[in-house]
């Protein structure tokens, strides 16, 4: 399929969760109210709202605020990590409670050269309801990542550590590898290959998160 100007056209896929009052949320956060202020009438030209959410709904890509106490805001991180090329890796196969390292075809990814790596653990997103014991990401695998050169690791789970978890261990190996960190993508449907992540953080100050619209484009031949 050609575009306007002979090329060919590539598909963007949002990988993004959608948000609305029933987006399943960590426990204890607070639910996403969307409140309007004004609306279309004969004395108002506009609709104008406002919203109340935890940084961490939906899609989102944690600071390393989140999970270092002198680590930068979402305001303040950089944002090449989270555009350009990447790999999706199906570890949906995967018997453990967490991704680990003989989960993973290392060869194809290194063969892959990709900077960013997006894990599917979930044959199907439960977009209906929160899942306690989703698939957790083992710290030598983040470690085995960082080895590659990998500056970003995503997961259509809730967390790269599991929920229950004291230590945040995967976390603290991102840390020490200063990569960043997408969660609750939704990869139902994406074949594992190479594409074109976009995944830009707001710049809120002060913020240990940031929800964002995730999209990735497919690269064309």
């Amino acid at each position: 399929m050609r575009g306007p100007a002979g090329g060919r056209h590539v598909r963007i896929i949002d990988i993004s969760q959608r948000l609305d009052a029933s987006t399943p949320l960590w426990p204890g956060e607070p639910a996403l109210v969307v409140s309007h202020h004004a609306r279309i009438s004969e004395t108002c030209s506009v609709n104008v709202g406002a919203v109340h959410m935890a940084l961490h709904s939906g899609t989102h890509a944690d600071a390393p605020f989140h999970y270092d106490v002198a680590g930068q805001s979402s305001a303040e991180t950089a944002l090449e990590p989270y555009i350009g090329r990447c790999v999706v890796v199906d570890v949906r196969r995967c018997a453990g409670s967490a991704v680990d390292v003989g989960d993973i075809d290392w060869s194809t990814l290194a063969a892959a050269a990709a900077p960013r790596v997006l894990l599917r653990t979930y044959e199907g997103f439960p977009h209906a309801a929160w899942d306690a014991g989703f698939r957790a990401v083992s710290a030598e695998v983040i470690r085995r990542l960082a080895g590659l050169g990998v500056v970003l690791v995503g997961t259509d789970a809730a967390s790269l550590d599991p929920q229950d978890s004291k230590t945040m261990e995967a976390h603290h190996a991102v840390r020490a590898a200063d990569m960043r960190i997408l969660e609750g993508l939704v990869l139902d449907g994406v074949a594992a290959g190479v594409y074109e992540l976009i995944a830009l953080p707001l710049p809120l100050a002060g913020a240990d998160a940031s929800p964002v619209r995730a999209v990735l484009r497919e690269i064309a031949a």
